[in-house]
């Protein structure tokens, strides 16, 4: 008898060895899957999501859709919807422009992800202050919505997923922007207050990996992909004259999302390591394109976590047995996060018929006050840089980009200030301006006191 349990034990040692070895090597043979799929599946634990379209408006469809589909992939998986939080502002399903009034879709001929979709934070309550709160689980904070919040504990796993527009150090969101400096605070206190054995954060937006670059540590068991790097643009999908069906005059989807999303709808969460995901989505994302190239999907954090299965925060889906979609993007299908808004309006205006309508007029004027709402901020922003630093240094000091692990500003409450000051004598940046966060936190990180930063604003907007 003895002998036999000396041998069981043997043979358990060997297979844990085995599994382990595969895992961390992302070797995919049959006979381990299987091992590591059981060993995945028996974790203990809550699976817990937050899913955030911080956008509103129907040029940001494509926001929404990520988000629904996201959900749709948990639900399948398995995870329950009162551990599923969503953030989005719901007026995409039921807008006038929608061709499909009740549906959104995220790819071309797409089925419905809208159905089912828990209405947690709708409308103005897509705020900062709740999605921190419900990230901390402190419903006594929370403003609205459902109140639902993520009440996890030392041994439950998070997946976070925030698409959106953004730019270095920031992403927007319906009341405020959202700092990276804050984010990785409310991170850094939900780990601190025990609340999750592992975190996996997947972040879409322009520049979004200055959120992470040089904040997010790699000991407090937070796994981070971003859509891009700290200075690139994301891109759009499925869009106008490049990919969408006719009908729709705006952007389904985001390239980096839905490069994770259909990854997931083809893949085996069971058998495929957050680290697979990864090469893969990258892969997608770098893809040529029309606009000379696309975005570098970054990782951040710890990333000894790239050896867990999706299944360990997603859920567990069987394999459906269709065929998997192909993971190839046409250079003809995308188009930069800024300018889908761009591209929204150009098409309308081309469906309209009738040029004396009031619908075309309207749809002109909007495209004519977005461009030159664009001059004006690109103006202001390098005028204000020459009256600081003169026209020999201006440009020079703006555009100067940290080395890699550094954060994007030294004083992240400077930051704050001066886009505030800004604001105030120059108008608002707005998504486009956002583009010029990394200038802004050049000029405090040059020392610039708020009285000069007002001044220049003054001088250039007055």
């Amino acid at each position: 008898m003895r002998n036999v349990l000396l041998l069981a034990l043997a043979s358990y040692l060997v297979i844990q060895t085995s599994c382990l070895t595969a895992q961390a090597s992302g070797f995919r043979s049959p006979l381990f899957a299987n091992f590591l799929a059981v060993d995945n599946a028996q974790v203990n634990g809550t699976k817990w999501a937050v899913l955030v379209a911080g956008s509103n408006g129907w040029e940001n469809y494509r926001h929404q859709a990520d988000v629904c589909h996201a959900y749709q992939i948990l639900k399948k998986a398995g995870l329950k919807d009162e551990n599923i939080v969503v953030f989005m502002y719901d007026d995409i399903a039921n807008n006038p422009e929608n061709p499909n009034p009740g549906v959104i879709i995220n790819k071309p001929n797409g089925e419905d992800v809208y159905k089912g979709v828990p209405k947690d934070y709708t409308g103005e309550n897509v705020t900062t202050n709740n999605f921190f709160a419900a990230i901390l689980g402190n419903k006594s904070a929370l403003t609205g919505g459902s109140g639902k919040v993520v009440d996890s504990g030392p041994n439950d796993y998070i997946f976070i997923y925030y698409t959106d527009h953004g730019g270095p150090g920031v992403v927007e969101m319906i009341d405020e922007d959202l700092y990276a400096s804050d984010l990785n605070k409310v991170l850094k206190q939900k780990h601190e207050a025990n609340g999750y054995k592992s975190l996996v954060f997947y972040l879409e937006a322009c520049e979004s990996g200055s959120m992470f670059e040089g904040l997010l540590p790699s000991n407090i068991s937070i796994y981070a992909t971003t859509a891009s790097n700290a200075t690139e643009n994301s891109w759009a999908e499925y869009c106008p004259d490049y990919g969408a069906p006719q009908e729709y005059d705006t952007c389904l989807g985001d390239l980096y999302s839905i490069s994770w999303l259909e990854d997931c709808d083809a893949k085996d969460l069971r058998t495929e390591t957050l680290e697979q995901q990864y090469v893969s989505v990258r892969n997608r994302t770098l893809g040529g394109t029309k606009f000379n190239g696309s975005s570098h999907v970054m990782q951040y954090g710890d990333q000894s976590l790239t050896v867990e299965f999706l299944s360990v925060y997603l859920g567990s889906n069987a394999p459906n047995g269709t065929s998997s979609p192909s993971l190839t993007t046409s250079a003809s299908n995308i188009v930069p996060q800024r300018d889908a808004g761009l591209v929204h309006l150009q098409h309308k205006i081309r469906k309209i018929s009738d040029v004396s309508s009031q619908e075309y007029i309207q749809a002109q004027k909007e495209l004519r006050d977005r461009i030159s709402h664009r001059e004006h901020v690109d103006y202001s922003i390098n005028h204000i840089g020459n009256l600081l630093f003169g026209f020999k240094n201006g440009s020079k000091i703006l555009k100067n980009v940290r080395s890699a692990g550094q954060p994007l500003v030294d004083d992240w409450d400077c930051l704050k200030t001066f886009v505030k000051t800004y604001e105030k004598y120059c108008g608002s940046l707005s998504t486009y301006g956002l583009k010029y966060t990394r200038e802004v936190a050049n000029i405090c990180n040059a020392g610039v006191t708020v009285d000069q930063m007002a001044a220049a604003s003054i001088k250039t907007c007055s």
